[in-house]
């Protein structure tokens, strides 16, 4: 829900924190990765291969990996308040909550050695000998990459709120672009029925009006595939009118989950692209099959056409609209969704693979 004009919002929500979420599996793996990564590093950098390396490894590794996990769980617990602050402010604060987690981390580690020695009368090499020698060091490895890993992590948020600008803007130009030619064999076509068929015409304007409804109103990142189908066959139903016998449609969806979240206007691009550059050019017309399925968690469509000769479809406007879908589809699935197109004689199919997911308050079902 939008604020009203003029309603304070915190400055973190007004551009996105950039603090990735450290609660996700993903996050607490890379950090497990990275902690294992750079201990074996140091070890290597301090010690030979010899008894004395897993020694050190073993404790660099114990050391590393519950320092980064406790800071991982600090700053998941106060992103949301850190991100109601002014963006400084808030930087400042997550530096300050991970030099003083790993300053507790280091004592704690000192003084649990210092236990261990009272008590067994021997001081064990797993634990540091020296407490500012050990702490101090700590302190201020932690703020240099602490400091470092803050910047990157702010440079990768402004990247990718730039991508993500970039992409509503090319949704909003695709969703604002209807042909004016189309728009124009419509209306004609609404009024010839008019006079001929009442009825038709008024379902060609109700059908006309849901299209520029979906196509000109407030752009979403996200819909259910259930309507952008419905988008689909409602731009299909005009051109009907307009085509006739021409134009036939093969719909084979009934496997697709109807509740699977995919990119606005995913589909009806490809349709307008499949009739005007396959069904259109062919004085007897066509078939466009639209087919659907699930296979391994990832949704596959695939939206195939008649074309006169090898290569006449790959115009301007298809390679555009056919980068925007790869485009919106990455940005929603990153490194997950795919585009291709196969051209033969005869023929031309564009096909779209991207993950099965659904809303968080989405059971899930398959069906049209």
């Amino acid at each position: 829900m939008n604020p009203a004009p003029g309603a304070a919002t915190p400055a973190g929500e007004q551009r996105g924190f950039y603090l990735p979420d450290f609660c996700q599996p993903r996050a607490v793996l890379a950090i497990v990765l990275i902690a294992a990564l750079l201990s074996f590093v140091l070890a290597l950098a301090r010690q030979s291969f010899d008894s004395s390396f897993w020694t050190d490894l073993a404790r660099t590794s114990a050391y590393l990996l519950w320092t980064g996990l406790l800071c991982a769980g600090v700053l998941c617990v106060s992103r949301r308040w850190l991100a109601s602050m002014p963006l400084p402010r808030a930087t400042a604060l997550a530096l300050g909550l991970m030099v003083g987690t790993v300053a507790l981390v280091s004592e704690a580690v000192y003084w649990f050695g210092r236990l261990w020695a009272d008590r067994l009368g021997i001081a064990s090499s797993l634990f540091p000998q020296a407490h500012w020698s050990f702490l101090i060091p700590n302190l201020l490895i932690a703020g240099i990459v602490g400091a470092l890993a803050l910047r990157y992590f702010y440079v990768s948020s402004q990247w990718r709120q730039s991508v993500e600008l970039e992409a509503r803007a090319r949704v909003n130009a695709l969703q604002a672009r209807i042909r004016p030619h189309f728009l124009f064999n419509s209306m004609n076509t609404i009024a010839a029925l008019t006079r001929s068929d009442p009825g038709r015409a008024e379902e060609a304007i109700e059908d006309l009006a849901d299209l520029f409804r979906a196509s000109l109103g407030e752009s979403r990142a996200k819909i259910s595939l259930r309507e952008e189908l419905e988008v689909a066959r409602i731009y299909q139903r005009i051109e009907q009118l307009r085509l006739g016998e021409r134009l036939k449609v093969k719909w084979s969806v009934a496997q697709l989950p109807a509740k699977a979240v995919v990119p606005g206007l995913l589909l009806q691009p490809l349709l307008e692209n499949a009739i005007g550059h396959g069904i259109e050019p062919l004085p007897e017309g066509g078939t466009i099959e639209v087919t659907g399925s699930v296979v391994e968690d990832t949704v596959v469509i695939e939206v195939a056409n008649p074309v006169t000769t090898v290569g006449k479809v790959a115009r301007g406007g298809n390679r555009i609209a056919l980068e925007n879908i790869r485009q919106r589809l990455e940005l929603l699935f990153p490194g997950r969704s795919a585009v291709e197109v196969q051209e033969s004689t005869g023929r031309y199919l564009v096909r779209l693979r991207f993950p099965c997911l659904f809303a968080e308050d989405d059971p899930g079902e398959t069906g049209r």
